[in-house]
């Protein structure tokens, strides 16, 4: 019985993850265009002035958020708060991790494996850990049901390749807000409040909301800055790149300003 309580409710956070990001798909780019566009054909033939300018908005907009230029901006946005950590001047007791996604079935490995946004974040933590020697915390779960949870393939990676170890792993949540719920649970009771928080720096902003609310004190230790090499006119050239780039922008907008609700409730 409490096999499939857990199964039961390992399946209804699997649906509440598929709901959520069906809903969000509505917001983003490029279905949000596409709306747009098949809204603009089907005022054709009623209102061909307002179906002209949706038509002419969904094509502006498409091209815009496609434009590597665009994308790179928007993301240093996100990004503009963000400095590389000072270990030596921001001391903390505990590295935590954020999951990344899963490379799924890799036929090389032999199975689900951390995916490249994970291995980065990975790679950053392993630099804190020999730089200050603090125990590190993994955190995800299994937001698409998969067999092997994010964590447990963090932890792996980081053992197995790194050779650096994890002293805890929290595999239960399915996105930031749990992540640092989930994580507070495990290191609250250890004593453990400061941490220095491990994520892609233009993920690091709603991170670190979420996990000041949970009631950690965080030293943000962002990786992954968007630099740019050059500009040329290939930075004004739509590319699928770009536009998802764009799409993890409004993304990280709406996560923000529904975390900032929460904390209003």
């Amino acid at each position: 019985m409490q096999y499939d309580a857990r199964l039961y409710q390992s399946e209804l956070r699997s649906m509440a993850w598929l709901i959520t990001n069906f809903i969000a798909a509505f917001l983003l780019p490029p279905f949000f265009f596409l709306l747009l566009a098949i809204a603009g054909l089907l005022f054709w033939k009623k209102r061909k002035r307002l179906s002209l300018g949706l038509l002419i908005s969904a094509t502006a907009l498409l091209w815009i958020f496609s434009t590597p230029y665009v994308a790179q901006a928007l993301f240093q946005y996100l990004e503009q708060q963000q400095r590389p950590v000072n270990t030596r001047a921001e001391p903390a007791d505990a590295i935590v991790v954020l999951g990344g996604g899963t490379y799924f079935n890799a036929p090389e490995y032999g199975g689900d494996t951390v995916s490249e946004a994970s291995l980065q974040r990975l790679r950053y933590a392993a630099k804190l850990f020999h730089e200050t020697g603090r125990p590190i915390l993994v955190t995800g779960g299994k937001p698409l049901g998969n067999a092997l949870s994010e964590a447990a393939q963090m932890k792996s990676v980081l053992e197995q390749e790194f050779k650096i170890p994890v002293q805890w792993t929290e595999d239960n949540s399915d996105n930031t807000f749990e992540n640092a719920r989930y994580s507070y649970t495990i290191l609250h009771s250890l004593g453990i409040k400061r941490i220095y928080l491990v994520t892609h720096a233009w993920h690091m902003p709603r991170a670190v909301l979420a996990f000041k609310a949970a009631g950690f004190e965080v030293v943000a230790a962002p990786t992954v800055f968007t630099t740019r090499f050059a500009t040329n006119i290939l930075s004004f050239i739509p590319s699928a790149h770009a536009l998802s780039a764009s799409s993890v922008f409004i993304h990280e907008e709406i996560g923000l300003l529904w975390y900032r609700l929460k904390s209003l409730i």
